[in-house]
């Protein structure tokens, strides 16, 4: 049965939740810097402070049932009525509800019995805390006194160690507990006497609570749960301090409210960090810190900045303007590039949903969802790199920054780390390198870069090998090893090594694995003569290597241009040798030399990789190829809900391709539908000039256009990674949402590729390929000095092809616009 439980509101840049029991927890993103927080619907989920493995600040437990257990928790204890405002975890019929998932906030309100607490979370630009500004009101026409109770729980730093440690977590755990005439405040200062130097806090900053608890057994009670805690139920407080076993912070407030009174409670969970000289507090002359030994109290942590950041948030009116801040934060983000289509599907998407997605899939890769755990994974290489096309417009300077992150975990060889932690910036050794597309990733995140800022100067900056100091050699050596990397490891026939695996890390050609224990990626039983080779690659290898080859020429290096042309042809002519099978691309040749993806196979036909990477480099254009791989991705891996990644599903194991045929039927990568590769597929069909058909497939993975969200199951306005493919059980159910190269892929294909408005590194170049029905719409581009308000005109429905362009009512010659400084109006008819 089809159920809705929630819309969009456009105006407010904001998806409204109208019912609590989602079909799985639809989430949220705060911070967009240093701290972050996942925030669920009901307010499940968890804090840390840059790295989610080994700063993690509040517990959360994954795989958990219920589902979604652990967050921050409101409790309302209204004459023996226990509640909570985001109806978990009480799970109390509340007389109303509502949860608002805005850009980089949430706010969730719950009503029962005339009370109602509306409770906004968000976390401050530059502030290492999330805020959580509670507002409770009496719309009765009586007083009431209800009892209030706070509550999170501390994780103990590295997650890991967290869920598995228990004989010392246990005798661990240690907080102090501070209050004031206008606040409380309770400090978790587990392992900092020693080698930490960080220490979280859960403050009430604008009121002294009437009572406070800091162990769980003693606040929740041993065989209680989160729903039903003891001091809760009994109404009181116990004032525990907690010792070793699971410390939490949790305020105690009795709320008296005359009729149609409000009141505001301002709660700040928080992170700091001291210099190893001043990580303790007090001075010689304040005996109450001092030993009998006449020595100072190493116990006492040194609150300073934390009572900087409390007193900074302790009124409303401060609160108020610091989310006025993120606001005019995300208008200034989202006002680089605005479009008006007439479709609200699509505005929406491209305005708001899309462009968000990408700034929290920049901020996190693949690392901390409610699908990823955040303690496995760290940065990714390939995964940053691609990430960048779709965030490099919003904050040029941090995609900056990142680039050298990224480059840093190379190797002189060209190789790299196909993983690094965000805290420590190294290469992730559990994982290792190996992977053989990796090294052209860098290029293709560079090169949007440069096209975005123009930023040559970054080509020059030095960046070490594997993070070694004294290694350090310009970028622009780094992008020559990357090129050189797939050209000096190639197979039998003049195609790319695939090592571990290539953009499919599921797709493991020299693994031969028979042990459950073994880790897929990074076991390879066959690697010596291994003939394994990827067509992806390839693909990568020519799209990738023609822009290094222009920009080789931009900078007047015509030697090398030459040099990597000849690369690139010589690559060209493999593919249409060895690397086509008649209807479609091949997918690979195994360790024996097989081939994948072809008529010649039982099972995995054909594969979605290939055809989307070889017709994106346009390889086979003029011979009729293209289009006929991008016909066999309609006939063969189409579906209402999108192109499965391959078709027909495996149905049994094979030893020699790996981890994608250990998944069943229509899931993941064997037949699912990843929505991180139909935009390849998508740009392939704008390559071809083929509009109708590049619309069709965007439309049917778009968030905007998802009509049964109890089928989708996850968010409905966000990517997710894969949808259930037509060989599974639920057609069309979506897993794996937010963190995916999903979001950068679809910004990339629409505005670049189907609205056509395209970066260069001399300007904006106008190509767009349209549906036919898509008769005018106008778009506003901020590009460098320059602001562009760009008016496209389809009045013969066409598909592709520019006729004229006029800047500022002058025709010009060609489709790229230059970039000169200034407001400029631009019409465009196609």
């Amino acid at each position: 049965m089809k159920r809705t439980f929630g819309h969009f509101d456009d105006e407010r840049r904001e998806f409204v939740i109208t019912s609590p029991d989602t079909p799985f927890p639809w989430i949220n993103y705060l911070g967009n810097e240093d701290f972050f927080s996942l925030i669920s619907n009901t307010a499940g989920g968890y804090s840390f402070y840059k790295d989610a493995k080994f700063r993690r600040i509040t517990r959360y437990r994954y795989n958990s049932v219920p589902m979604d257990n652990g967050g921050r928790y409101f409790y309302i204890n209204d004459g023996g009525v226990v509640w909570s405002p985001g109806w978990k975890p009480c799970k109390t019929l509340l007389d109303a509800y509502e949860c608002r998932h805005g850009l980089n906030y949430t706010q969730i309100t719950g009503c029962k019995n005339g009370i109602k607490v509306d409770v906004l979370f968000f976390v401050p630009l530059k502030t290492w805390a999330e805020v959580q500004k509670l507002t409770i009101s009496n719309t009765t026409d009586k007083t009431k006194t209800v009892k209030l109770f706070s509550m999170t729980e501390w994780c103990l730093w590295n997650a890991v160690t967290d869920m598995e440690n228990f004989q010392r977590n246990w005798s661990t755990g240690e907080v102090e507990i501070e209050e004031t005439a206008c606040s409380t405040v309770v400090y978790h200062k587990t392992e900092y006497k020693e080698r930490r130097n960080h220490y979280s806090y859960y403050a009430l900053a604008n009121a002294k609570a009437d009572g406070y608890d800091t162990d769980r057994e003693a606040f929740v009670g041993l065989y209680n749960e989160f729903a039903s805690p003891k001091c809760v139920m009994e109404g009181s407080p116990s004032g525990s301090v907690a010792h070793g076993w699971s410390p939490i912070a949790s305020h105690y407030i009795e709320v008296t409210l005359e009729p149609g009174e409000q009141k505001n409670y301002i709660f700040i969970l928080g992170y700091e960090e001291n210099t190893q000289d001043e990580k303790f507090a007090g001075r010689e002359a304040d005996t109450s810190l001092v030993t009998s030994l006449g020595q100072l109290d190493r116990t006492i942590v040194n609150k300073t900045r934390a009572h900087a950041t409390i007193k900074r948030l302790s009124t409303v009116e401060a609160v108020d303007a610091a989310f006025d801040e993120l606001h005019d934060l995300w208008d200034s983000l989202l006002g680089k590039f605005t479009v008006s289509t007439g479709d609200e599907r699509l505005d929406r998407m491209v305005n708001i949903w899309n462009q968000y997605q990408c700034m929290i899939t920049f901020n996190f890769s693949r690392s901390a969802s409610f699908f990823e755990s955040g303690v496995g994974r760290g940065m990714g290489f390939r995964d940053s790199n691609q990430d960048l096309v779709g965030f490099v417009h919003q904050v040029p300077e941090r995609a900056r920054q990142r680039i050298i992150d990224i480059a840093s975990t190379q190797f002189p060889d060209g190789g790299c780390y196909h993983q690094y932690q965000p805290l420590t910036k190294r290469g992730n050794n559990d994982i290792g390198g190996g992977f053989n597309d990796d090294p052209m990733w860098l290029i293709f995140g560079t090169v949007a870069y440069l096209k975005e800022t123009g930023d040559y100067d970054i080509l020059d900056e030095p960046v070490p090998w594997d993070n070694t100091p004294g290694t350090e050699v310009p970028l622009m050596e780094h992008l020559r090893v990357s090129f050189n990397h797939v050209m000096e490891n190639l197979g039998p026939h003049a195609l790319p090594l695939i090592g571990r695996a290539d953009w499919n890390d599921c797709l493991n050609l020299n693994c031969f694995s028979w042990d459950p224990n073994e880790s897929f990626q990074t076991t390879e039983n066959k690697t010596e003569g291994s003939k394994a080779e990827s067509l992806m690659i390839a693909g990568l290898f020519v799209l990738c290597g023609r822009q290094y080859a222009e920009l080789c020429d931009t900078l007047a290096m015509s030697d090398e241009a030459v040099r990597a042309r000849d690369c690139i042809d010589r690559m060209v002519e493999a593919v249409k040798r060895d690397g086509w099978d008649g209807e479609w691309f091949l997918r690979a040749y195994d360790f024996f030399g097989n081939k994948i993806g072809s008529h010649d196979n039982e099972e995995g036909k054909i594969f979605i990789e290939s055809q989307g990477f070889c017709t994106m480099a346009g390889i086979g254009l003029e011979e009729g190829m293209v289009d006929k791989a991008l016909d066999a991705c309609k006939h063969y891996l189409d579906s209402e809900h999108g192109m499965v990644l391959n078709h027909p599903a495996f149905t049994r194991y094979y030893v020699e391709m790996g981890e994608i045929s250990s998944y069943p039927a229509g899931y993941k990568e064997n037949a699912g539908i990843f929505c991180h590769n139909n935009p390849w597929v998508i740009i392939g069909e704008t390559v071809a000039g083929r509009g109708n058909d590049a619309w069709e497939h965007y439309t049917k993975i778009c968030p905007a256009w998802i009509e049964d969200q109890t089928l989708h199951k996850v968010e409905p306005y966000v990517y997710c990674q894969m949808v259930a493919g037509k060989d599974a059980a639920k057609p069309g159910e979506g897993k794996n949402s937010w963190l995916t190269g999903t979001a950068a892929w679809n910004w990339y294909a629409v505005t670049q590729y189907i609205l056509g408005i395209r970066p260069t590194y001399n300007g904006i170049e106008i190509d767009p390929c349209l549906p036919e029905t898509m008769k005018e719409y106008t778009v506003r581009r901020v590009f460098r000095d320059s602001e562009f308000l760009i008016t496209v005109k389809n009045p013969d429905g066409k598909q592709k092809g520019v006729t004229s362009i006029t800047v500022d009512g002058n025709t010009i010659e060609g489709n790229i616009i230059s970039a000169v400084p200034g407001k400029h109006v631009v019409e465009v008819i196609l």
